[in-house]
């Protein structure tokens, strides 16, 4: 049961990022995002896949590698129009 509710989470909490992540695809601009909030971001979702891959939390693990994925995404076109 607590895996369950760990992957339900990290579905809706990685998935948040798919809209904008499509929108930076589709419309090729960041203008309007903040360089702060995703580069904090990045730092933080890469500690949580460390500390995931520490305890050997699959739900840990899949979530924030895929976010990791996506946020590197947005911020290397925030950086890199």
């Amino acid at each position: 049961m607590t895996d369950i509710l760990g992957f339900a989470a990290a579905f809706l909490t990685t998935a948040a990022f798919v809209p904008q992540a499509i929108k930076v695809y589709k419309t090729q601009k960041t203008e309007d995002l903040s360089l702060g909030l995703f580069s904090m971001l990045f730092v933080g979702i890469f500690l949580w896949l460390i500390y995931g891959l520490m305890i050997g939390s699959s739900p840990v693990i899949a979530a924030n590698a895929i976010t990791l994925l996506l946020v590197a995404y947005i911020l290397k076109k925030k950086i890199r129009p």
